[in-house]
């Protein structure tokens, strides 16, 4: 017998009184309203020790490197973030009314920090990190708003973002903040001293140090399951900063501090790529803050003593059967010199020290011409230190990394100081190495400096690195 037509209409009724429930949920998720702007007027005031401190916290914050693309409009934003996802640019942060923030009242630069939202209450983006400064505590987000506005106003337009379909689509972040924004501070370890548990707040929070060194999902958000296991940033692989930090000595407290207020740490590779940036930002953060996070960071690396000892003997053996020190060599030759004169004074193609590549083995004999003419005068391991010299290679982190990408952009770069200060630098070979030499001197130097196993696919890191 037929169903009667009560029947049918009643089939349908629960599936679409489902539908209009889901929908009317996410419209919830998605909607956020607008908050008032400050009325015109002279510009807020505020206590200049909280500005002062306020200043601290955006040092650590790093807020300067991302929202800045011209330095001469400092927080003016414009900055091209790339993602999986394509390219955000970064907002207008400066009191500008009309293209920054200087309408926003502090509840909305709050609710930026803690959910993600605009003041006219559209969803951002999480390449600006809110996951993590949802974590930052009442006090230091009052600071910072003193700070940022009380900068000079920058009228300035911010790029679109270019994004693929359908991530251009502002709603679907409704979704991603389901999965990954975690509301709440950083637990306090009453096992820990104050000072780590000021790092563990400092690196969590406002330094947001795991968005670059932890591996992301295929939706972007962090793997907390491998927290700080290493990931990437602005196309150079970000290594490890927990047990398996790939550093072929370890790292200590005055280390870290020194690195992260400098750039430059005895024993260790020089700043570089991204990490420049912050290195330059830290320079103008509380000491004592900056320890605090080295204080956290090195808790993280830590490994037992074996493990210690085996690795800091395993590296300076390799110094040692190189008859060098640890802090390098003669300073680097003038920009422009051509590579057949580039030479460390010795005929040998190999780094002293090295493992000789094997007589049938194309790449590395090339490789190893590669670097007695471009690279053996400033790095090469027999060399006595001389001031300002280059790193010893087998301390180069670079080399030990499970991906090769950093590696390719220092020899095609090479690094320069921030801001043209003063301090270490390398010249990049981008000009006078082809593609073959490039390769070549990678696959050499891990294998002869580091005496890791090859990488997987060189050619295709050397790909992306290019990549415009």
């Amino acid at each position: 017998m037929n169903a009667t037509p009560r029947k049918r209409g009643a089939r349908w009724l629960w599936p679409l009184l489902l539908l209009f429930v889901l929908t009317v949920a996410a419209l919830l998720l998605v909607w956020r309203p607008a908050i008032t702007p400050l009325s015109e007027g002279p510009p807020q005031r505020f206590d200049p020790a909280l500005v002062a401190r306020g200043a601290g916290l955006a040092a650590i914050g790093n807020c300067a490197v991302c929202h800045t693309a011209t330095p001469a409009r400092p927080l003016a934003g414009g900055v091209g973030v790339r993602t999986p996802f394509g390219t955000v640019y970064s907002t207008n942060i400066t009191p500008d009314r009309a293209t920054g923030i200087g309408a926003w009242p502090q509840s909305a630069f709050t609710r930026a920090l803690r959910d993600g939202v605009a003041r006219d209450g559209h969803l951002l983006y999480p390449a600006f990190p809110y996951d993590h400064y949802t974590r930052l505590a009442d006090g230091d987000i009052e600071a910072l708003y003193a700070y940022i506005m009380t900068r000079e106003p920058q009228r300035m337009e911010t790029p679109a973002n270019r994004l693929r379909f359908p991530f251009g689509f502002r709603p679907l972040l409704a979704g991603w903040n389901l999965l990954y924004l975690d509301h709440g501070g950083v637990p306090t370890d009453a096992r820990r001293s104050a000072e780590w548990n000021r790092g563990a707040y400092l690196v969590e929070a406002l330094g947001h140090c795991s968005a670059c060194h932890t591996p992301r999902t295929a939706l972007g958000g962090e793997d907390r399951r491998r927290y700080l296991g290493g990931g990437e940033a602005e196309n150079w692989y970000v290594p490890a900063l927990n047990r398996n930090a790939p550093s072929p000595t370890p790292w200590n407290v005055a280390q870290l501090t020194a690195y992260l207020r400098t750039g430059i740490a005895a024993d260790h590779a020089i700043a570089a790529g991204p990490m420049q940036g912050v290195t330059a930002s830290l320079a103008r953060a509380d000491e004592h803050e900056v320890r605090a996070i080295a204080v956290y960071i090195a808790s993280q690396m830590t490994t037992s003593a074996a493990a210690v000892g085996g690795r800091t003997q395993t590296a300076s053996a390799r110094l040692a059967s190189a008859g060098a020190s640890v802090d390098g060599a003669t300073p680097p030759p003038p920009a422009g010199t051509p590579l057949g004169k580039a030479k460390a004074g010795a005929d040998t193609v190999t780094s002293r020290g090295a493992s000789p590549p094997q007589p049938g083995d194309a790449q590395l004999q090339a490789g190893a011409q590669v670097y007695a003419d471009a690279c053996a005068r400033c790095h090469d391991q027999g060399r006595q230190a001389g001031s300002g010299g280059a790193l010893q290679l087998p301390l180069a982190v670079a080399l030990y990394d499970p991906d090769p990408r950093s590696l390719l952009h220092l020899i095609r770069d090479g690094v320069r100081p921030a801001d043209n200060q003063p301090g270490r630098w390398m010249p990049g070979f981008a000009a006078e190495l082809s593609d073959e030499q490039v390769l070549a001197l990678a696959a050499y130097l891990r294998q002869a400096a580091a005496h890791q196993p090859p990488w997987p696919d060189l050619p295709g890191a050397l790909r992306t690195v290019k990549q415009p």
